[in-house]
């Protein structure tokens, strides 16, 4: 699942930012990027239309909670898998940001380990297929493909 996986981050902490992107990459997720801003980050979003998006809360440019609620408005984006990052542990934030649209909330610090099955998880519930792939021949394009009925078995 890993490699066919397009994970983005938007985490404005620059340690913090490169050790997500070395955990997922040693994970064998091969297809990650960041971003530092919310403002910069929403826009790689838009432009790259991840599978997961890893989400600081408080950022420079927009917050989460907006990044987030602006991926769930938008339907070509609002089957991205959001999975908030961030230090605000109050209830109140918790719920603030699933109902902003994420997926998962996970708080700092955080165990490498428990992040990356997290990761796993959130993914299995529903990693959206990426249009043109092939499969030993079985060609996959779109939000919706069938394989012809066989009466081989």
């Amino acid at each position: 699942m890993g490699e066919l996986a397009k994970i983005r981050i938007i985490e404005d902490d620059a340690t913090i930012r490169a050790l997500l992107e070395m955990a997922l990459l040693g994970a064998g997720y091969s297809d990650v990027a960041s971003s530092p801003r919310g403002d910069d980050g929403l826009k790689m979003v838009e432009r790259e239309k991840p599978d997961l998006l890893l989400l600081d809360v408080m950022l420079p440019g927009l917050d989460g909670f907006a990044i987030a609620k602006r991926i769930r408005a938008t339907p070509v984006l609002a089957a991205t898998r959001i999975v908030m990052l961030t230090a605000r542990t109050a209830s109140e934030d918790i719920v603030r940001g699933l109902d902003a649209g994420a997926d998962d909330y996970v708080t700092k610090p955080f165990d490498r380990k428990v992040l990356l099955a997290r990761v796993n998880a959130v993914l299995r519930r529903g990693l959206p297929v990426t249009e043109g792939m092939d499969f030993d021949g079985l060609r996959i394009g779109g939000a919706c493909s069938s394989v012809p009925p066989t009466n081989a078995l």
